[in-house]
């Protein structure tokens, strides 16, 4: 019994090298068998980066190897499998890509936060009066206004069309509302959950530096607003005493 397992390992290891040989022996199978490690190399690197787009490169470049290897060796589920994610992971990589652009024409300054985030975004119309959120509440959207004009309630600071709303609340320790903002008149919103916002700021460093840009210019206006207020007025200039009189 154990001769004849013996014999059958041993007939299984010939023909899988009679095999292997035959296939160097090829010069296409050669292609293939590079275009399959090179693929499996970039899949295997496309696992350690920590950001989207690269990530999403390094998947196509191994779709792309393995297409060639399934092409040529041939094998039909391997290149069935990646002529499949190829145009999923070129589509994300295009995404990515736009979305690069709108947020460094918004670092220019010839961008607002809606034109760049639009495609992540839902539209959402509220009545004048209507209440958005209140202080306190937990947060799990953000807003953008598109048209109209919403008040923040407790400082009555007013927010005009172009502005965001509601990020500062994904950034403080409980995740809860500064503040309450309801309408002023009949306004269109653009809304993003939190976790599509995380994932944008988490897999991609210029549209998470452009938000804590925005942050960072929110807090300090809010800062010199509240030192304004404080600021105690001007005293006003004693009159002078008229020419010749005494002191």
């Amino acid at each position: 019994m154990g001769f004849a397992l013996v014999s059958k390992v041993e007939s299984f290891l010939a023909a899988r090298l009679a095999d292997l040989t035959a296939l160097l022996a090829d010069p296409v199978q050669w292609v293939a068998l590079i275009a399959a490690l090179l693929a499996a190399a970039l899949i295997i690197a496309s696992g350690l980066v920590k950001t989207i787009v690269p990530l999403r490169w390094l998947a196509l470049g191994g779709n792309a190897g393995f297409i060639v290897y399934g092409v040529l060796h041939p094998a039909p589920l391997v290149l069935m499998l990646h002529a499949a994610l190829l145009p999923i992971n070129l589509w994300r990589v295009l995404e990515m890509q736009r979305l690069v652009r709108r947020v460094r024409r918004a670092q220019a300054g010839d961008g607002l936060p809606h034109i760049w985030l639009q495609p992540y975004m839902k539209r959402k119309r509220v009545k004048a009066g209507q209440l958005l959120f209140r202080q306190g509440e937990r947060a799990d959207r953000l807003y953008v206004l598109a048209e109209g004009e919403l008040e923040v309630i407790e400082s009555g600071q007013r927010i005009k069309a172009g502005a965001m709303v509601g990020e500062i609340s994904f950034f403080t320790p409980d995740g809860r509302r500064t503040a309450g903002v309801r309408s002023v008149v009949a306004s269109t919103l653009l809304s993003m959950d939190e976790t599509s916002f995380k994932q944008l700021f988490f897999q991609n460093p210029e549209f998470g530096f452009e938000i804590v840009r925005l942050v960072a210019a929110r807090l300090s206006a809010d800062v010199e607003r509240a030192r304004e207020a404080q600021s105690p007025p001007f005293p006003e200039e004693p009159p002078r005493d008229a020419p010749g009189s005494a002191p």
